[in-house]
């Protein structure tokens, strides 16, 4: 009965994955949290590890799965924000199934990684402990003033993109009445200020090819996966590092691997992130990962025999999840190039415009118009849209530092 509980379980988080991840602004913590605020029931039907298995097979399945909002629509969540733009590159050239193949590429890679150095990872968080989060916030500064250099003849519109955002950044987040401060935060900066310029240009969609040959060297490939394992591991047990705070120190480790190593550096760093919390929550009794926090309340403790079984069920979701992700990437690509493109961007507009003002009414519909604005100016500037993630590397420098 136990095995068919979590059989069940598995398949149910796999379900749950799959709405999450292609619905904008529907965040797995927040179904994380639905399943704790509701454990005293549940509780008394099953047990909390099943629970657990629940919320893991969810969570890694998201993490394959958003990348299909943030490249087919624009609307993309915290972890998948820099990949919008080289996702809509490729999906403008025909090849939008090609930049979902690469995400899968990095996210199946980085659990596999992650999987054979688990111990390893284990061993390093007991080793390094808390030491390590005295220099964060000065390696981040460190980060960012060697990215802003790299704006031959625009570092002073690269800082200033990046003190905009990170200024919008810090005062969202001071905000506590916001029930989704990041949706239109990133779906500003990065999402709505692409479709207007999308939009602006006329640019339409062309016949997605299904067929033409990936072209992401092996040489890339290893560089991707290995820089997202790493990196997804100093996400997994910093405070305030996330997803994209690691994709950025990454990019700048790995040097240029192209739109298709990029794409799949930052699907691996999602999954990595995701995994590696498991370990987290082992070795240290506590994670920085909303999901795998929620696993630990409801275990009180992830000890060994727990820890195996969410690795095993992470693999298993994870393979499943791949699957998935490339037959609905399948579906967006034959869908979206049948409506038209315009009329489909307003619609995705007044969509994202719709959920902003759901979740925190006026308040968020000033939040999205701001970033928006801050998102057109900064491509009018011709920098890299990059230095927008100040929106939330600014809060982690001042959290670390001060």
């Amino acid at each position: 009965m136990a095995f068919l509980e979590i059989l069940l379980s598995l398949l149910l988080g796999i379900l749950t994955g799959i709405i999450t991840g292609i619905t904008p602004g529907i965040h797995v913590n927040l179904v994380s949290l639905l399943v704790l605020s509701s454990s005293p029931f549940l509780l008394q039907l099953t047990s909390p590890v099943v629970l657990g298995v629940y919320i893991i097979s969810l969570a890694i399945t998201h993490t394959f799965l958003d990348a299909l909002p943030s490249i087919y629509l624009g609307a993309p969540d915290e972890a998948q924000a820099l990949n919008v733009l080289p996702g809509h590159r490729l999906l403008l050239k025909g090849e939008g199934h090609n930049a979902i193949t690469y995400t899968v590429i990095g996210s199946l890679g980085s659990l596999l990684l992650g999987i054979l150095l688990f111990p390893l990872f284990i061993v390093a968080m007991k080793w390094l402990g808390a030491g390590v989060q005295s220099i964060v916030g000065y390696l981040l500064v460190l980060i960012m003033i060697f990215m802003i250099g790299r704006e031959k003849g625009k570092q002073w519109k690269a800082l200033a993109a990046f003190l905009l955002s990170g200024s919008l950044g810090l005062l969202v987040f001071s905000i506590p009445t916001l029930k989704q401060p990041l949706f239109p935060l990133l779906s500003g900066l990065f999402g709505l200020s692409l479709l207007t310029v999308s939009l602006s240009q006329k640019s339409s969609i062309p016949q997605q090819d299904f067929h033409k040959p990936l072209t992401i060297s092996a040489k890339n490939t290893v560089k991707s996966v290995s820089a997202a394992t790493g990196m997804g591991f100093v996400a997994a047990f910093l405070p305030g590092f996330g997803s994209s705070q690691a994709a950025i120190v990454a990019t700048n480790v790995v040097g240029d691997i192209g739109d298709e190593g990029f794409l799949s550096l930052v699907g691996g760093i999602n999954t990595a992130n995701m995994l590696i919390s498991i370990a987290t929550a082992y070795a240290l009794n506590k994670s920085r990962n909303g999901a795998i926090v929620i696993v630990n309340k409801l275990l009180e403790q992830i000890g060994f025999p727990e820890m195996m079984l969410f690795i095993g069920v992470a693999l298993v979701v994870g393979g499943l999840a791949s699957i998935l992700t490339l037959q609905l990437s399948k579906v967006f690509a034959t869908w979206i190039v049948r409506v038209n493109y315009q009329k489909l961007i307003v619609g995705i507009i007044i969509f994202i415009a719709l959920l902003a003002f759901y979740f925190d009414g006026v308040l968020g519909m000033t939040i999205l118009l701001t970033a928006t604005a801050i998102g057109l100016v900064v491509s009018s500037w011709g920098v890299g849209k990059n230095h927008l993630m100040g929106c939330l590397i600014v809060p982690v420098i001042l959290f670390f530092v001060l």
